[in-house]
């Protein structure tokens, strides 16, 4: 396989921040929102703000569900943010039933 670069959403790092500053929320205040204080310290958000990091993909969607829309919305260089958050996202998928054991 080859060595080329994963490719990476160009506007991920300023959608993070207008999200945060749409919410009025420090940085600090932003780690508790995504109820991720053990997971994330302040210089995890303003490295995700820089661009000098990228999010996983948990993290990525407590901000998705903080901002009230979807995952896609976040990632997607053609689809701007709502201009008011938090939004009401227009589809949140279907919830899967667990599965009951065999008997």
């Amino acid at each position: 396989m080859g060595q080329t670069r994963r490719q990476k959403p160009a506007k991920l790092a300023r959608k993070l921040r207008q999200i945060r500053l749409a919410l009025g929320l420090s940085q600090n205040e932003m780690i508790d929102r995504l109820d991720l204080v053990d997971q994330l310290a302040q210089n995890n958000i303003s490295a995700f703000e820089r661009g000098t990091r990228e999010p996983s993909l948990i993290v990525l969607l407590a901000y998705a569900r903080t901002a009230g829309v979807c995952i896609d919305v976040l990632v997607d260089d053609g689809v701007d943010l709502p201009r008011s958050l938090p939004a009401t996202p227009e589809h949140e998928g279907l919830r899967r039933q667990k599965r009951r054991p065999r008997r």
